[in-house]
C-alpha cells in the first residue's frame, strides 16, 4: 500500500526503488496502468469532496434561503477543514512522530501533497525512533486524500481565474 502511495501519484522521494532487472521492468509496466488508474481514483475522490460540498450548500440554500451565500460559506468551510486537516495540523503529528519542527513539517506536508517529493524528508525512516504500527498507513491515507484535496482546490483557483 505504501509502495502505490509513494510510486503511482509521482512523488518519487528516492527512498524507496527497485534493485533488480525484472523489479525495474515490473515498475515501468506497473507505471503505464497505475499512474492513469491513479488519476481517475484521484479525481473521483475530489469529485465526491466537490458534491459534498455542493450539498451542503444546497440543503443551506434550501434551510436559510441564502442563495450566494450558502454556496461561498461551505466552499470557505472546505477550503479552511482543507487547509487543517491535510496542511495546518499534520505538522503537529509529524513534529511528535519524526522530531521535527511545525515549518519542516508543513514543508514535507505541501511538497507530498503537490507531488513535488524532493526526498530531503521522508516519514518513518529515522532507525532512531519507534513508529507506531499505524503510523504510515494513516499518512498513506492522508496523502491520497490530500492529493485530491489539493488537485479540487487548484481546480477551483483555475475556475476562479477564467
Amino acid at each position: 500500500f505504501r509502495f502505490n502511495t509513494s510510486f503511482l501519484p509521482c512523488l518519487g522521494y528516492g527512498n524507496l526503488s527497485p534493485s533488480t532487472v525484472a523489479g525495474r521492468i515490473f515498475c515501468i509496466l506497473f507505471a503505464l496502468f497505475g499512474i492513469p488508474l491513479n488519476l481517475v481514483l484521484l479525481n473521483e475522490i475530489g469529485q465526491l469532496m466537490l458534491l459534498g460540498v455542493q450539498h451542503c450548500a444546497h440543503r443551506l440554500e434550501e434551510v436559510f434561503h441564502w442563495q450566494k451565500k450558502a454556496s461561498l460559506l461551505v466552499k470557505t468551510c472546505a477550503l479552511v477543514t482543507g487547509l487543517l486537516l491535510f496542511l495546518l495540523l499534520p505538522p503537529l503529528l509529524f513534529s511528535d512522530k519524526e522530531g521535527w519542527s511545525y515549518e519542516e513539517g508543513f514543508y514535507y506536508s505541501f511538497v507530498t501533497l503537490s507531488t513535488i517529493g524532493f526526498g530531503d524528508y521522508v516519514i518513518g525512516m529515522n532507525p532512531d525512533r519507534t513508529y507506531p504500527g499505524w503510523y504510515k498507513n494513516v499518512i498513506s491515507l492522508w496523502i491520497l486524500f490530500g492529493m485530491a484535496w489539493l488537485a479540487l482546490v487548484i481546480k477551483f483557483c483555475i475556475n476562479f481565474l477564467e
